[in-house]
């Protein structure tokens, strides 16, 4: 190849070093699927159909079961139907290439019965749950997991299959099942559907993205530590009831995104996959790789077809099965790198191209994100991705890695960093334009002031770094505070400029829209398994005592903003003005005019910004009582802008304004 082939290249000059390492990259896909389809006799969402072969299945005579265990030496289906007793009825057949399969009679198995397998192999045995079972159970009592046959007489019927999902912009609520609940308990699918999807739809979110999905025998990982990558968690309820929350979604015009895990494997092997079939290295790497060295999970060997045919199987499985729109793509940048992404700096490109990246990997992710376009063209991928890796969210056929959207993870940790580290005269709009800016003009990126992230027990939200304990006392709406307004006024003002510098979508995680006080800590031994913390105060935001609701009203009138425009996520973005002395910043998108007055006590009269002329109206204010701030200014005043013969050339005329200390004020062009 040449380096002008692929557009990746063409369009950065900066990549042009690099030709050979990304025209190798994307070579090494193209070969990849060549050997998994064998030269295209089969599609790659053939090749990725292994949940309809493997696992348990009803057929019309009875049930069929096979397993994929090369290095077994016989297994045994056990479970609630035969006592849990190792018995040669229910004994598997190896096949071919390591598979194993079992049939049964159709009495064999019943609707809810427990079972696992009981593998032998060379020198051991074990009870495993089955690596493609599509349930498993916990129980109460002894809180070991078995699966669980699921095959109900009346299986749940989608209402909505023609949903598409709205990404202009991509607005997404971030969210928990079990967190989701009021009660100090853990939340339910039919919970969340019945009373969580209904506030989502009216704050105006189009997407939700569901955490803690995939089956994982510890609570507290949040889902991070996989064990059943085809069983929906059923401490939330069960697959038809989490169907039906997928489906009422759809019908609320909310799409369904899926937080995958494919970057590592809880290291359990009772329920997990790690020793499933005696060898420890059936899925992942051998020797030092086989560890993630700060996760203390199992890292996948991408390089093994049959991993790949794993993992994009469990990719297709979600899309088909319960009709999820898309994912999130969990730990990308340990995906990556050899190194995980840990101890490096990735201050050049050099640092992409120089050799410790893992070139299987790059190429699973490259095909993940082809077949989910294959299986759905309007569903929706993005990248968790820390590094800064070119072409992560471009086409495949430009050369990059086919995800629609990367996380802008730079914006989050800049507010906390400021937050942390700065008074709030030394806030200098130049630095929050640039991190709010900072990135590929050719990538579509999720910008996000905190994430479930920032949540966690340990570190802090925006609103607790900005109010603490004030929090607990000071939130009653008569109640003037200087700390508890200033936190009000900022934290819309984090979120506002956040949300309309976007280049793709807005996330937000749930109840941070509001302000939710305190952080995420889930049951465990060290808070006696409290679930004071692992819940949401819904309570708080629909109480008008309480200035909560204001930061929820102000949230939803923002996302109304957005919407206002048509594709607003892809209007350029013009900056106007800025000047870290004074601490003003404006830009522009489309008709509307952003102005923002970081300045902790100056307010300034008359202000001037050269925009084009015509007559302008106040579309959104931090500063409007309704959202808990002063008032200062009367927003049913219409702004005229005042010509300049210098600049009449240009079209541009000075727009003067009031604009009080701390406060950010949003006006749109009238048309006459």
């Amino acid at each position: 190849m040449s380096e002008h082939t692929l557009k990746l290249i063409q369009e950065d000059p900066w990549l042009k070093p690099y030709s050979n390492a990304i025209e190798g990259r994307h070579s090494f896909v193209v070969e990849k699927e060549k050997e998994i389809t064998q030269n295209g006799i089969q599609s790659l969402s053939g090749f990725s159909s292994g949940y309809l072969y493997f696992g348990l299945h009803r057929q019309k005579n009875g049930w069929v079961f096979r397993e994929w265990a090369p290095n077994a030496t016989a297994i045994y289906l056990v479970g609630t139907f035969n006592g849990w007793e190792k018995n040669e009825n229910y004994r598997l057949k190896k096949i071919e290439n390591g598979n194993w399969e079992l049939l049964l009679p159709e009495e064999s198995i019943h609707h809810q019965d427990l079972y696992k397998l009981l593998v032998e192999w060379t020198g051991g045995c074990g009870e495993r749950i089955p690596v493609w079972c599509r349930r498993a159970v916990q129980d109460g009592q002894t809180k070991i997991f078995s699966a669980q046959v699921w095959n109900p007489p009346k299986p749940y019927t989608c209402k909505n299959r023609n949903f598409k999902p709205r990404t202009s912009p991509l607005l997404i609520y971030e969210c928990h099942i079990g967190m989701a609940s009021q009660d100090e308990k853990t939340g339910t699918y039919d919970e969340f559907r019945k009373n969580i999807l209904p506030r989502i739809a009216e704050d105006g979110y189009n997407a939700i993205q569901i955490m803690a999905i995939q089956e994982h025998p510890y609570y507290a990982s949040f889902g991070y530590h996989v064990s059943s990558f085809f069983a929906a968690s059923s401490r939330f309820g069960t697959p038809d009831e989490l169907k039906h929350l997928i489906d009422e979604a759809h019908g609320m015009g909310i799409a369904v995104i899926m937080d995958i895990v494919h970057s590592h494997a809880v290291k359990n092997e009772a329920e997990g996959l790690g020793c499933f079939d005696g060898s420890g290295f059936q899925y992942f790497h051998a020797g030092r790789r086989r560890e993630h060295p700060t996760w203390d999970s199992l890292c996948f060997d991408y390089g093994k077809n049959e991993v790949v045919h794993f993992l994009l199987s469990n990719c297709k499985f979600w899309l088909e099965e319960y009709r999820f729109d898309g994912f999130r793509f969990d730990g990308v940048t340990s995906m990556l790198y050899y190194s995980h992404g840990l101890g490096e700096d990735f201050t050049n490109y050099g640092d992409y191209y120089n050799g410790h990246q893992d070139g299987d990997a790059i190429a699973y992710l490259t095909l993940a994100n082809k077949l989910i376009h294959e299986v759905n063209p309007n569903a929706i991928t993005i990248a968790e991705e820390v590094s800064g890796m070119p072409g992560l969210a471009s086409k495949i056929e430009n050369g990059g890695y086919g995800f629609d959207y990367r996380m802008a993870m730079n914006i989050p940790d800049f507010w906390i960093k400021t937050l942390k580290e700065n008074k709030d005269e030394d806030w200098l709009p130049s630095a929050i334009w640039w991190e709010t800016m900072n990135r590929r003009k050719d990538e579509k990126t999720v910008s996000y002031a905190e994430s479930h992230d920032q949540a966690l027990v340990g570190d802090k939200t925006i609103i607790f770094w900005l109010m603490d304990a004030e929090m607990y006392w000071h939130m009653q709406v008569d109640d003037r505070n200087f700390r508890i307004e200033r936190g009000m006024a900022l934290h819309k003002m984090i979120r506002l400029i956040t949300a309309t510098t976007m280049n793709g979508g807005y996330l937000n995680f749930m109840g941070n829209e509001f302000g939710h006080p305190e952080w995420i800590d889930f049951p465990r031994e060290g808070n006696g398994w409290s679930y004071k913390y692992a819940r949401r105060q819904w309570n708080l935001v629909d109480d008008p005592n309480l200035k909560y609701h204001f930061l929820g009203d102000f949230d939803r009138e923002m996302l109304r903003l957005t919407g206002s425009v048509k594709d607003f996520q892809a209007t350029d973005i013009q900056k106007i003005w800025d000047s870290d002395s004074d601490q003003i910043l404006a830009y522009k998108r489309e008709d509307l005019i952003f102005v923002f007055n970081f300045n902790p006590a100056r307010s300034y009269t008359g202000y001037g910004f050269l925009v084009p002329g015509g007559k302008y109206r106040v579309a959104l204010n931090t500063d409007d009582k309704r959202f808990g701030g002063n008032g200062l200014n009367d927003d049913t005043v219409e702004h005229f802008t005042q010509p300049d013969t210098l600049y009449e050339s240009e079209g541009k005329e000075w727009l003067k304004l009031y604009l009080p200390a701390r406060s950010a004020i949003v006006l749109r062009k009238i048309i006459n």
